[in-house]
């Protein structure tokens, strides 16, 4: 059974950074693509970043060149790296796994990031 867990979540002030983490147990995170997506309050749930078993990344074109995603195969670990946050940044951020070639997403439960002005 996969299981992804985000944390790293916080009450954070307009201009600063934060890392989230998201880790992923019941298999070896090499064979999974993972994304991170966010939801704000009254808003559909978007894409934010994805990372692929080749290590090819995307971000959204929101958050380019503030966020970056990185993985640790190591450590089963994926990271969203938030710089010069804002705001509107503010949402839960949830972590998917998928494996190669798969249609299937595995969940976390979400991380809270709230932005302060």
């Amino acid at each position: 059974q996969v299981q992804v867990v985000e944390s790293g979540g916080a009450l954070v002030q307009s201009g600063g950074s934060l890392r989230l983490s998201c880790t992923v147990s019941g298999t070896m995170l090499r064979l999974l693509n993972m994304a991170w997506h966010r939801q704000a309050p009254g808003k559909e749930r978007e894409p934010v970043a994805d990372i692929s078993v080749y290590n090819d990344t995307n971000v959204s074109d929101s958050v380019k060149g503030r966020f970056t995603v990185s993985r640790d195969n190591a450590k089963s670990t994926v990271y969203l790296q938030m710089n010069s946050l804002k705001p509107e940044d503010t949402a839960v951020y949830y972590c998917s796994a998928r494996f190669y070639r798969s249609t299937r997403d595995y969940w976390g439960q979400g991380t809270q990031v709230v932005v302060s002005s």
